[in-house]
């Protein structure tokens, strides 16, 4: 135990005395969580719409009004025609194209239905899903308001089926809630992976390494006083994010936090095991960054931080399972979101523990191998 303190008063000695390091501890996770929580959402706060009023009767009228009177539209034109509407979606000027046909309001009093039609820019298919159903939720209230119900194909009389709908969980469906903790868990991710693939290369670079392995300290000691100090320092950038997205982005923290931080202690295991691992069959840091990203790149995009794991192929579906950013994602989202407890996250936690118990001893395997 002696030994090993005395490795690991070493490594954070030179940690902290590189301030380069210290600044990329330390610093940029904070800038890139408090940046990056408000830049990455697929919320949608006001779409610029163009309305091409054929009709011009006062239901148009009306209908216009309301769409921007509900604050997610902002029409920036109005026109007659639909001349210069298809320029307007090719350079971004608006997302969506509201058409109200000629003889709107006299099919609506004569035959009791008519028809609109929105053309929305579907390049991001994510926002235009969000787009079609904020508009789809006017024009159906605005309909009822005209004695009607909105179905598929237009406006139809019948009656209207009351649903009452409660969102769990995140009944605001504050984007935050749901992007935040993805943020904290991919910075976590990548500053442990990087923080000791990278020392252990800058050792092989400097020739440290080689010095310390004909020393009388054995592998395991060896190991240990490499990975415990950066457990502890990717701990405590993890205690920093989290605090960011209580105090600065109202982050629920519904269960445990215990919990949560013995979810974290597992997964770093497996974060810097994945580290030491990629170490061992690199040379040089340039080497290490390369592999390294190559691998998170991987991890983080197959793992439902981002987009979820239900809406991608079978296959992939399978290979997150085996993904530990997967893992711990849904742990910490479930834990401080939902308020789930032991019962709910003991499996995946398990699973990071078999995985970190795993990785560790292939990476030690392999490290052996080289020193001889």
């Amino acid at each position: 135990m002696r030994v090993i303190l005395f490795l690991m008063r070493k490594e954070f000695l030179q940690v902290f005395r590189d301030k380069a390091t210290v600044f990329q501890i330390f610093f940029i996770p904070v800038v890139q969580l408090l940046v990056l929580s408000n830049a990455a959402t697929f919320d949608i706060k006001r779409t610029s719409l163009a309305v091409v009023d054929e009709d011009r009767t006062t239901v148009s009228t009306g209908l216009t009004q309301r769409l921007e009177g509900g604050g997610r539209f902002r029409v920036v034109r109005e026109q007659p025609t639909t001349a210069g509407v298809e320029f307007a979606l090719l350079d971004r000027e608006v997302s969506a194209v509201l058409r109200i046909p000629h003889g709107f309001e006299a099919d609506l009093v004569r035959e009791r239905h008519a028809s609109l039609q929105l053309q929305v820019n579907a390049e991001e298919g994510a926002s235009a899903g969000i787009i079609l159903t904020a508009a789809q939720a006017v024009l159906a209230d605005y309909t009822r308001e005209l004695g009607m119900t909105m179905g598929a194909a237009g406006v139809v009389r019948g009656p209207v089926l009351t649903i009452a709908t409660q969102g769990w969980f995140n009944p605001s469906r504050n984007y935050k809630h749901y992007m935040v903790p993805a943020i904290l868990v991919s910075l976590t991710t990548i500053i442990g992976l990087l923080l000791t693939a990278q020392n252990i290369a800058r050792e092989k670079e400097l020739g440290t390494l080689d010095q310390l392995n004909v020393t009388p300290i054995t592998k395991g000691q060896f190991i240990t006083a490499k990975l415990l100090p950066f457990w502890l320092l990717s701990l405590m950038i993890f205690t920093i994010g989290l605090l960011i997205g209580k105090f600065v982005f109202g982050i629920p923290t519904r269960g445990s936090i215990p919990l949560v931080y013995l979810a974290t202690a597992v997964y770093l295991v497996v974060a810097l095991g994945i580290g030491l691992f990629i170490s061992t069959f690199t040379n040089t840091q340039q080497q290490t960054m390369f592999v390294a990203f190559f691998v998170m790149l991987i991890y983080l995009l197959m793992s439902g931080l981002f987009t979820p794991v239900d809406s991608m192929p079978r296959w992939a579906q399978w290979a997150a399972e085996v993904n530990p950013v997967k893992h711990f994602a849904v742990i910490l989202r479930a834990v401080l979101v939902k308020g789930a407890g032991w019962e709910v996250v003991a499996r995946p936690i398990l699973i990071l523990a078999v995985g970190g118990v795993g990785i560790l001893t292939l990476a030690v395997r392999k490290y052996s191998k080289q020193a001889h």
